[in-house]
């Protein structure tokens, strides 16, 4: 049988997202999402159950997700399960799971960064000469 290992979800970033440069200068992006699931119980009741997830973005793909998105952004992640172990500073062992994205679909508006906002100002704007075309 063969093994097969895909994730896909929509969510809601619950931070903003951190950037890092492995020592090969790839870029890695790690950002946190909340999914809301809501299901009727035996009992007829309305549960709302969230789920708080790592994910970590590689590449250029994680300068974008760096540079675009903010906490409360809607995304679509496309990825993999990996679970990862490691040695906390108090000695003892930690584990847990999270999404390796392999592609990101952003789902809302971008957020503005300040140089853009500081170029398309109406205090400074466009002249015909700066437009390359």
């Amino acid at each position: 049988m063969a093994d097969y290992n895909k994730v896909i979800l929509v969510g809601r970033l619950t931070r903003d997202p951190e950037l890092r440069y492995l020592p090969s200068g790839i870029a890695v992006a790690t950002i946190g999402i909340a999914v809301n699931n809501s299901y009727t119980n035996k009992e007829g009741n309305k549960i709302e159950d969230t789920m708080f997830i790592d994910i970590s973005v590689f590449g250029k793909q994680a300068e974008n997700v760096h540079q675009y998105l903010k906490k409360g952004s809607s995304i679509l992640v496309d990825g993999r399960l990996r679970y990862r172990t490691w040695e906390a500073s108090d000695g003892g062992k930690r584990s847990k799971h999270e999404i390796v994205a392999q592609r990101i679909q952003f789902m809302g508006s971008p957020k503005v960064t300040p140089k853009q906002q500081e170029t398309n100002s109406p205090d400074n704007p466009i002249e015909e000469d700066d437009i390359p075309f």
